[in-house]
């Protein structure tokens, strides 16, 4: 729609209005967070392939050793060769980038959320003396903030967003089950923190003034002024009623 002053409005799909090039602006943002992050971790793989994958080994997940907690930050960085790595990109930077795209801050709360509760759930849940690594449980938190967003935020352009991203990957649900050599525990808690994130970073929107639930009375209605009562009666008396 049209703003006051003519300036073109793009709404959210639920008809409340958003500027236009505050959303570009937002998904320009967004898109190059997520071009920063992929170089990161394709520079770490580099680093981590020249050394032997040393760096998996030492900085990923230990399975219940309280000394290789840092695991859980430093993990999502790190994989286990080049497949690996290339089989996560692509997923992280869509999902990552629908995750973003409505605010990067938000999206920002929304990742620390998901490494932390994806990367414990590996570390209290996988198998003894095992090591894990890899951004796949971050990519299946964006995977679940994404389809569930829109429904918590009452975004149609969202949901449909979502319904389209589960239909197209729908082959990812089966990784959530137990594979053997596959995260699969991180994978999971990564997807429940996602949908988590979508209830607790949920739109908040205020509530419109009630009173005790009856429906606000028109403008003057139900209303008397002083003398207004008098000025009936001595009306009445004057009709001889």
């Amino acid at each position: 729609m049209f703003g006051r002053r003519g300036a073109v409005k793009m709404g959210s799909g639920d008809g409340r209005p958003g500027d236009a090039e505050a959303v570009l602006a937002e998904a320009l943002r967004a898109f190059w967070v997520m071009v920063g992050v992929l170089a990161v971790i394709w520079v770490v793989q580099a680093v981590n392939w020249a050394d032997g994958y040393r760096l998996s080994l030492h900085y990923g997940i230990h399975t219940r050793d309280v000394t290789g907690l840092t695991g859980v930050v430093t993990a999502p960085f790190l994989h286990l060769s080049w497949a690996h790595i290339e089989g996560n990109s692509g997923p992280l930077f869509i999902f990552g980038f629908l995750a973003a795209f409505r605010g990067v801050k938000k999206f920002l709360s929304l990742t620390v959320l998901i490494v932390l509760v994806s990367g414990m759930g590996a570390w209290l849940t996988s198998g003894p003396n095992t090591v894990t690594a890899g951004a796949s449980g971050v990519v299946f938190g964006y995977f679940g903030y994404v389809i569930v967003r829109g429904f918590f935020d009452r975004h149609r352009i969202d949901i449909v967003v979502g319904l389209v991203m589960a239909l197209c990957f729908a082959y990812q649900f089966a990784v959530l089950l137990p594979h053997r050599g596959i995260s699969w525990q991180g994978h999971l808690f990564g997807f429940v923190a996602g949908i988590a994130g979508g209830w607790i970073l949920r739109e908040r929107r205020p509530r419109a003034a009630t009173d005790g639930g009856t429906r606000p009375l028109p403008s003057g209605a139900g209303r008397t002024t002083p003398g207004s009562r008098a000025d009936l009666l001595k009306e009445l008396d004057d009709l001889g009623l």
